[in-house]
């Protein structure tokens, strides 16, 4: 609550003081938010933390998580109200809820295409429907869009009042193939976390790596993540660096295990027995807690990131990774290309098993570059920590 004072004057004179207390105005994210496994929900777990730490006495957030009809969550905090992007109906009392809560003053949107995967057009009646101020945040900006991609993002524009993206190559998108007014763009990077950095070897001994050169990719798997180009280039950097060892953290995409179960794990198994490198791989299946996680990428290397989308925007497992100091070898998503020069980290091309396999051999047997990019990486992203 904020409490406003006020004078006023009693019969006999004495002045006396009226305390007045007054709403705190509301925040809501429209969001994926955990224990659902994604990373926009990961994300909306940072941000609103954050945001909390630093601004709990200036207004109220209040979270409305993404839901599917079929997979609802049990949330760890009570949850006033969910949307179910599936019904129709919930797009409607959604918007009205908003309208009459009078302490509300902006509602804001994660988006990602697929979360609103056949109901585009609810969508936008629900961005029409609710009459305070909107902000949107897209996760994905899709360049060479068809016209009715075009068509639907530029509803989405008619009734938001600004758009945040990541990275200036989204932005780019959105006013060049989308024709959206750069003034209502902002680009707000991805922010990164600020560890306590801990000792390379006790981690190592504390997880059973003592003596091993650690190379390591984490995120929910599916064939976008494009492993298997590591997996092709081990065999060269065994060659040159026996002790190598690959983690691979994360459990299989739990929309990948609905619909083809653990096929693309499998494959990658056949892979590494196919390339006898059993000894070289570990698999960590499993959604890992944040402590854990950052124990692991503090422990790296060298973190690997091999998307084979070249649509992908941004990546909140390489922001992981640079927060923790991981010098970082990344196909050219935008993120990576604006993040990654002078020697913060190094580029290469995509499904490109040599050139990976030659880059990642240079860093293991150059602990000094690897130093260099490691502190280069930390000095660059110490701005876009969260707590700033």
């Amino acid at each position: 609550m904020k409490t406003t004072t006020a004078l006023s004057t009693h019969p006999n004179g004495l002045v006396r003081f009226k305390i007045k207390e007054t709403k705190l105005p509301e925040i809501i994210v429209l969001t994926t938010y955990p224990p659902r496994e994604c990373g926009i929900a990961t994300y909306s777990q940072d941000l609103i933390l954050a945001l909390k730490n630093k601004f709990k006495s200036s207004f109220l957030l209040k979270i409305v998580p993404l839901e599917l009809e079929n997979e609802p969550h049990l949330y760890a905090e009570k949850m006033e109200e969910a949307l179910n992007t599936n019904q129709q109906k919930s797009y409607i009392n959604l918007a009205k809820n908003c309208n009459q809560n009078n302490q509300l003053e902006v509602v804001l949107i994660q988006h990602e295409f697929g979360l609103f995967r056949n109901n585009e057009s609810d969508l936008i009646t629900l961005l029409s429907a609710i009459n305070k101020p909107k902000i949107i945040v897209f996760h994905t900006v899709l360049p060479m869009p068809s016209q009715e991609l075009k068509n639907h993002v530029a509803e989405i524009n008619e009734e938001v009042k600004s758009i945040v993206v990541m990275t200036n190559s989204a932005a780019k998108l959105l006013i060049n193939d989308y024709n959206i007014n750069p003034e209502k763009i902002s680009v707000i990077p991805h922010g990164t976390h600020l560890v306590e950095h801990l000792n390379k070897e006790v981690l190592k001994e504390k997880y059973g790596f003592t003596n091993r050169k650690i190379i390591t990719t984490f995120g929910l798997l599916s064939s976008g993540k494009s492993i298997e180009t590591s997996l092709n280039a081990l065999p060269a950097i065994i060659k040159e660096n026996p002790d190598v060892l690959f983690l691979i953290i994360g459990k299989t995409h739990p929309s990948v295990a609905k619909n083809e179960g653990e096929k693309y794990r499998n494959f990658l198994q056949e892979k590494i027995e196919k390339l006898n490198i059993q000894e070289h791989v570990l698999f960590i299946n499993k959604y890992v807690s944040l402590p854990v996680l950052l124990d692991y990428l503090q422990l790296t290397d060298i973190y690997l990131f091999t998307s084979n989308d070249k649509n992908q925007a941004v990546s909140g497992t390489f922001s992981y990774a640079i927060s923790c100091g991981c010098p970082i070898i990344s196909t050219p998503i935008p993120h990576a290309s604006e993040v990654l020069k002078n020697d913060t980290g190094i580029i290469i091309d995509f499904e490109n098993a040599t050139q990976l396999a030659v880059e990642v051999n240079k860093l293991l047997l150059n602990p000094t570059f690897r130093h260099t990019i490691s502190l280069n990486g930390l000095h660059k992203m110490a701005p876009n920590a969260w707590e700033n």
